[in-house]
């Protein structure tokens, strides 16, 4: 399994970011044992405006895509059927004992099996080769259900962070953060649309919502899902070191070298 190429970039929606669903693309993880099919699926993805998308990572058979899925969170399986070892149609069997379990699409060059496919209540069932408009239609589909799904939950702080501005509050879901970073006394909270400003500490943060985030610098906590790739890095202030990319923003963040072998771990545990 691989994290996406850093070459890579999230697709904006070209909507106005009001509604909170579009404040970040749908993470996708694509499983297919063909480069190729796999190549094909990214540039499709790439062209998704309504909702937009963004490939979160990529497993070439369903052991290295349960593995994946058990460290990170993403928003639908674009799943073909045939795969070595446990198919396609098993490994859906079992997103379903996830605790948060990914919508399901199939992508497949087998017609004969969209009556199975949907009796595991897969959102659609797509056939090669596939057609934007389909895979937009699917997408749409995966958007409305998270949509409901989040319009279920009840408000909690386990799900959002309450930001404060200028007389306003403003609830933002935890899934859409990429990252948080101290900056005097305050604590700048990124999403894939804006930056807010926190008035709390990165520790006091790191404490409330364990699990949801990984420090890779005294002064930055990054969401776990988002970390796209490691790289070489000069920075004015630290000099040579290194930095992580994100899904979703352009600036690098610099990784201390106390720091440097936990996101080593994360991106192999990505792969």
């Amino acid at each position: 399994m691989t994290t996406p190429d850093a070459t890579r970039q999230p697709v904006a929606s070209s909507r106005p970011p009001t509604d909170r669903t579009l404040q970040a693309a749908l993470r996708v993880l694509v499983v297919d044992d063909e480069a190729l099919a796999r190549a094909r699926l990214r540039t499709l993805l790439a062209d998704c405006q309504a909702p937009a998308a963004t490939v979160a990572a990529e497993a070439a058979e369903a052991v290295t895509a349960m593995h994946w899925l058990s460290h990170h969170a993403c928003d639908v399986v674009l799943l073909d059927i045939h795969l070595p070892g446990t198919d396609g149609m098993r490994l859906a069997q079992s997103l379903r004992e996830l605790p948060r379990p990914p919508a399901v699409v199939f992508v497949t060059a087998h017609a004969e099996h969209a009556v199975q496919a949907f009796e595991l209540e897969a959102l659609d069932y797509l056939t090669k080769p596939v057609r934007l408009e389909r895979l937009q239609a699917a997408l749409k589909k995966v958007e409305l259900k998270t949509q409901y799904r989040q319009a279920q939950e009840p408000f909690s702080i386990e799900n959002f962070l309450l930001i404060q501005d200028r007389g306003r509050t403003e609830r933002v879901a935890l899934p859409d953060i990429l990252y948080l970073k101290a900056e005097w006394k305050y604590v700048t909270v990124r999403t894939a649309m804006a930056k807010h400003i926190y008035d709390g500490s990165l520790s006091e943060l790191e404490q409330r919502y364990s699990g949801h985030w990984l420090r890779i610098h005294r002064n930055a906590l990054v969401a776990r899902h988002a970390v796209r790739s490691l790289e070489k890095h000069h920075d004015p202030q630290e000099g040579e070191g290194w930095a992580v990319r994100l899904d979703g923003v352009a600036e690098h963040l610099v990784v201390s070298r106390r720091q440097l072998g936990a996101v080593r771990e994360l991106l192999a545990g990505a792969r």
